[in-house]
Order: structure tokens, then C-alpha cells, then sequence
């Protein structure tokens, strides 16, 4: 099953790029930008318009099929590749992975992404690349098999068609309380995300923060349908430990602390602290598991940052380090790792979380549905954008779609 030619073409991510170093260091908002000088290497202002790169394989039959490259907007932050570069990616696309595509079998997904996505000249691929290009080989197999994207998982990784939908996550951006109240409105599964990103929200002893969260669970209650009952995950990007300081019990105390303010939620905590280095990261993240742990907390700890790539994720899960683990799926590269990811994260009793940016697209969100529905994810987020109801429609009304279509091939094969 020949692929015939490829294509590329220049796109727009659904967000923008964020220097985070220099937000952390104190870049005041002025309107939608942040005002002083960047620190990131790559980045010419604080905040960029994110860009993307679509590929297209015009397959056999003269279908064509497409995938979406992106960066995540806090691009070359917590150990991540650099700012991505649409020109650079689509020279390299060009010269070393096209000739590969053009030899690939595109009817064996998995067996494609490890022939195409070998390293050039010792070097391995950028993990955007692989994203963009991975996602067009799922649709290619997909395609030729007359199947679902999420069949073809189901099929690469001998899982049962699943019957589940995933609990979808959506993110706030900076318009918090207006975005909370429409994911209240839409019962929406996970909520708000927050964008606890600066010393200003997160406040003295974080205090500014543990006000906003109870607000959320007051406001969940005032305004949500009876039985409405959320998870709620703030992403603090770091900051308790900024605050608070790096000590595991300290961090600890006060996420407890928190989630004391919300007794009848789940309290997920994302990013609570960043210990400069992913070995670091492993052994005091695991010793804030095992505290909440031992005191039967509510609270559960989600790694992000340090916490990048397949075998990023694998030294996590194994170590108990997190409750749950974001898998950033730009991050992570082929979305057949994100798929592995998911059940690396199983096997080890630690919950999967398939996320990814803001700055993605329709197609890598489309995509990421079908590998999160296929492998049961315990949640994903709603992407791509900042706006809840964009971000929210595309991924729910894809996951709905994707469960009537197995639905309906279960029955066939039932009958």
C-alpha cells in the first residue's frame, strides 16, 4: 500500500507560544502580551502566534490523508525540544522523511512510524515531526483498512473495541471565571486548568489560589445541574514549590492543605513543583505521593513538566512517582508512543491523562481522541485553542462520533 507523493502546508496553531522562563521571572501582562525581553532561546518576543505544518500522503487510490505539526506553547521550558520552526521542519520533512514515506508500507501503522521515524545521522527526529507525520500514517492506515483511527490502535496493540468514553478536561486560559462557568454550564468532566502560571495568581503563600479554587467548588454548586459533581484540576505550573519552597513535606502540607478547602471534590494538582531535572523530579515527586498517600488525601499529584517523552513517562510510572501523568503528545512524538504511554501508565496502576497544548489543531485533536478512546485514557483534554466551546466540541463530538461508528461495528459482528 504505496504512499505516491507528499505534501506540505504552512498552518496556524490554535494558541500561542509562551516564553515561560520569562513569565516566570516576572513579564508583566499588558493586554494579550507580555511586555520585557525573552529569555528562551528562539523566541524573538515573550509570546509568538503558534505555527504549525501539515503533511499529506496522497496514498494509492489518490485519497489524501493529513497529520498536523506543532510545538506546545511553553516550547523548550522543563526539558522540552526548542521552539518549533515550520521552515527547518519542512526542510528536514522534505530531504530525510519524505523518501522514507514514499518506501513505507502505509497499511501497517506501527511497522511505518518505526521505519520512517529512525534517526538521521545519529540524530533523532524532533518529536513535532513525528507527531504530525504519525498522525498521518494512523489516517493512512486507517483509510486503506476502511477503519476507524481507533480500530487500527486497537488492532496494532491487541485491545478490546472500547465501549467507554473518556472524561474530557478543559482549560480556562486567563478569561478563568467566564470559561468556568461555561464548563459548568456543559458539565464538563474536568475542569477549570486555571493557568496558574505567575506569582500574581498563584499569590503570598498562595493564597490568591486557594481563594480561586474554593470559588470554583462554590460556583459548581451554585450554578451546576443536580448530580453535576467535577474533578478539579489546577495546573500551577511550578509554583507552590516557588512559593512554598522545594521540601516534599512542605509541598505536601499544603496540597493538602487545599484540597482540605474542597472536601467533596477530587483535587488534582499538576506541576507543583519543578526540581530542574527529571531524576530529581522522580525521587521528590515520589515522596509527595507516598505523604498524600499515607494521609488518604483527596488530592492527587499530575506530573508535566520533566516529564516529556515515552521513556520519560516509563521512569515515572515505575517509580510511583505522580497519581497521574500528563502525556503531552506533541512532546511525546509519534502518537503511537502516546498510545504506548497509556498503557505503560496501566500496567503500572498510574492514570493516563492524554493531553498535549493549546496550540494544536483540529486534526492532531481528532487524532488524539481516537488513540485515547482505543487505549481507555482516564481522562483527556479538551484541545485544541483556549476557548472551552471550540476545544470542547471538536474532541467531545469526535469522541461521540468515533463510539457510534464501534457501536455500530460491534452489532455487525455480533450479527
Amino acid at each position: 500500500m504505496q504512499i505516491k507523493n507528499v505534501l506540505l502546508a504552512p498552518g496556524s496553531g490554535a494558541f500561542f507560544y509562551d516564553d515561560q522562563a520569562a513569565i516566570r521571572s516576572g513579564a508583566m501582562q499588558d493586554g494579550f502580551i507580555y511586555v520585557g525581553q525573552p529569555i528562551t532561546p528562539g523566541f524573538d518576543f515573550i509570546r509568538l502566534p503558534a505555527s504549525s505544518l501539515s503533511i499529506g500522503l496522497v496514498l494509492a487510490d489518490d485519497s489524501i490523508v493529513w497529520g498536523d505539526m506543532m510545538g506546545v506553547q511553553y516550547s523548550g521550558a522543563g526539558g522540552r525540544d526548542p521552539l518549533f520552526e515550520p521552515n527547518q521542519l519542512s526542510d528536514l520533512t522534505s530531504r530525510i522523511v519524505a523518501p522514507r514515506l514514499l518506501d513505507a508500507d502505509a497499511s501497517h501503522f506501527c511497522e511505518s512510524c518505526t521505519r520512517v521515524f529512525e534517526p538521521f545521522e545519529h540524530t533523532p527526529l524532533p518529536l513535532a515531526l513525528e507527531y504530525g507525520v504519525s498522525q498521518a500514517l494512523l489516517r493512512a492506515a486507517a483509510h486503506l483498512h476502511r477503519k476507524t483511527m481507533a480500530e487500527i490502535v486497537c488492532s496494532e496493540f491487541n485491545l478490546p473495541l472500547p465501549t467507554r468514553r473518556v472524561p474530557i478536561y478543559c482549560q480556562s486560559g486567563d478569561a478563568r471565571e467566564i470559561n468556568v462557568d461555561k464548563m459548568i454550564l456543559k458539565a464538563v468532566d474536568v475542569l477549570p486548568h486555571g493557568l496558574i502560571n505567575s506569582r500574581q495568581k498563584f499569590g503570598v503563600g498562595g493564597q490568591t489560589f486557594m481563594e480561586f479554587v474554593t470559588w470554583v467548588a462554590t460556583r459548581t454548586r451554585q450554578i451546576g445541574r443536580p448530580g453535576y459533581h467535577p474533578v478539579l484540576h489546577f495546573d500551577v505550573y511550578g509554583w507552590i514549590g516557588q512559593e512554598i519552597g522545594l521540601e516534599p513535606q512542605s509541598i505536601a502540607d499544603f496540597v493538602c492543605k487545599v484540597a482540605d478547602t474542597v472536601p467533596d471534590f477530587t483535587l488534582n494538582i499538576e506541576s507543583p513543583a519543578d526540581f530542574g531535572s527529571t531524576q530529581a523530579q522522580i525521587e521528590n515527586y515520589a515522596k509527595i505521593v507516598s505523604i498524600l498517600d499515607n494521609r488518604d488525601s483527596s488530592a492527587r499529584i499530575v506530573v508535566d513538566e520533566r516529564c516529556n517523552t515515552l521513556e520519560d513517562i516509563r521512569l515515572f510510572a515505575e517509580a510511583k512517582a505522580t497519581h497521574l501523568v500528563q502525556i503531552k503528545t506533541p512532546d511525546v512524538g509519534s502518537i503511537a508512543d502516546t498510545a504506548r504511554a497509556v498503557l505503560i501508565c496501566k500496567a503500572n496502576k498510574v492514570g493516563a491523562y492524554v493531553g498535549g497544548s493549546c496550540t494544536e489543531t483540529d486534526l492532531s485533536a481528532q487524532a488524539s481522541v481516537h488513540v485515547s478512546v482505543a487505549t481507555q485514557a482516564d481522562m483527556m483534554l479538551a484541545k485544541p485553542g483556549m476557548g472551552v466551546d471550540e476545544a470542547f466540541s471538536i474532541v467531545g463530538n469526535e469522541q461521540n462520533r468515533l463510539l457510534a461508528m464501534l457501536n455500530r461495528r460491534r452489532s455487525e459482528n455480533v450479527g
